[in-house]
């Protein structure tokens, strides 16, 4: 667009948007979902490249059967939603198709379940409406079948095993403006649902995970305003939660796995227009977080699983260029920077176009970044807090302006000189 004034205010949308579709999201999504896997090896805090999946997808799902293989299922990619499922296999580091779902279904959870088979519950299908649907993957059979439906429909919750082997299901978003606090049992033995007590804050694409004491722990999330850093307990023995220490970075779309030494990796995930390729990690017995290594390649809406050897497996996910770094030659993290935007000014002789980059402090002044308009690379060097480009009289029409170094972190601009 043009004018004559920066548009500091932009309104960056959040990273998941219930109201509109998939389809507007697939839109930005360059390659709707990634194949590519990685291993985190807790030893020496490092990430090593694994198979990829058969089928590129995003919002699905993964859990670790009792065989040591992972059941990843559904999810979302250009083909619209999906009702396939993969198996990995971390002996081979391979996969091969398993049975379909019967409900085709993405942002749903799954869990593994005491007798071996895994409930998968609720979702959003291609309607765009809430399930409250659930169903049993039994990996002797390899097939699926119908079990009792959640009494709320929701999509962007979570699901966590807990020591009676219970379900628990928290937060998510119902449609219709409908963000929830709402938290609901299933019993394995019945294949039903009841009620249990709420989530301090309303919350959806969090995290739930089971710590060694029995209670689980849930983090980040967005509530419908803002984007959550805050942290609550749940006791199953009284059904109610409780705050505990807050992570470092406010995150939606990212995971949480349990490691050997009882702390939890928190991993990934997006804040606004930002992809995270940052990790903390939380200690029960402190109620604290602290940082650790970084994933290779930044990257949201991914699945992380904990495998026999320690290894926690990265797979799948996004960010705004497919196979990019979270930091380039500068070594300048995602989450350095505060926003990038581009816009056509006009000029008594015409046009000028120009793109600013912001950072959150002035920690890499001196560094350079790559600004990319219509395919030629620029390098810029930042000055304290911001770096910008400037080009007088371009071409009349659209141009695409894109961050490159760092890559990934923001989606590119397509200001139009007329």
């Amino acid at each position: 667009m043009c004018g004559s004034e920066w548009d500091l205010e932009r309104d960056w949308q959040p990273h998941h948007r219930p109201r509109s579709s998939h389809g507007d999201v697939a839109a930005q999504r360059q390659g709707a979902g990634r194949r590519s896997t990685q291993l985190y090896d807790p030893g020496s805090g490092s990430w090593t490249a694994t198979g990829r999946l058969a089928t590129r997808r995003y919002d699905h799902t993964a859990t670790l059967l009792p065989n040591g293989k992972v059941l990843v299922a559904a999810g979302f990619n250009l083909s619209g939603w999906l009702a396939s499922a993969e198996l990995y296999d971390p002996a081979t580091g391979t996969w091969t198709a398993t049975d379909r779902l019967a409900t085709a279904r993405s942002n749903h959870t799954a869990t593994l379940l005491p007798n071996g088979k895994v409930l998968v519950t609720g979702g959003t299908n291609s309607c765009f409406c809430a399930l409250a649907s659930a169903e049993l993957y039994d990996p002797a059979a390899g097939s699926w079948t119908a079990t009792g439906s959640l009494a709320t429909a929701r999509y962007y919750h979570t699901a966590t095993l807990l020591p009676d082997g219970k379900v628990l299901v928290a937060g998510g978003y119902g449609g219709d403006g409908a963000y929830l606090a709402s938290a609901e049992l299933y019993d394995p033995a019945s294949g039903t649902w009841a009620a249990t007590g709420s989530l301090a804050n309303k919350r959806y694409v969090h995290t739930a995970t089971l710590l060694p004491n029995g209670k689980v722990l849930v983090a980040g999330g967005h509530d419908g305003n803002v984007y959550l850093a805050s942290a609550e307990l749940y006791d199953p023995a009284t059904g109610t939660w409780t705050a505990t220490g807050s992570l470092a970075a406010a995150r939606l779309s990212h995971t949480a796995t349990l490691l050997p030494n009882d702390k939890v990796l928190v991993a990934g995930g997006a804040k606004g227009n930002r992809y995270l390729a940052s990790a903390e990690l939380y200690d029960s017995a402190s109620g604290t977080w602290t940082r650790t290594s970084s994933l290779a390649t930044a990257r949201g809406d991914h699945t992380a699983t904990l495998l026999p050897g320690g290894e926690v497996l990265a797979a799948g996910g996004y960010n705004f260029i497919s196979g990019a770094l979270s930091s380039g030659g500068g070594g300048i993290p995602c989450e350095d920077l505060l926003s990038f935007e581009a816009r056509c000014k006009s000029t008594g002789g015409g046009h000028k176009l120009q793109a600013r980059v912001t950072l959150t402090d002035t920690s890499h002044s001196g560094e350079q970044v790559t600004i990319t308009v219509d395919g030629n690379p620029t390098p810029v060097t930042i000055n304290g807090d911001r770096a910008q480009l400037s080009i007088n009289n371009p071409a009349p029409g659209e141009h695409t302006i894109e961050l490159t170094d760092p890559a990934g972190c923001f989606p590119p601009s397509t200001p139009s000189c007329d």
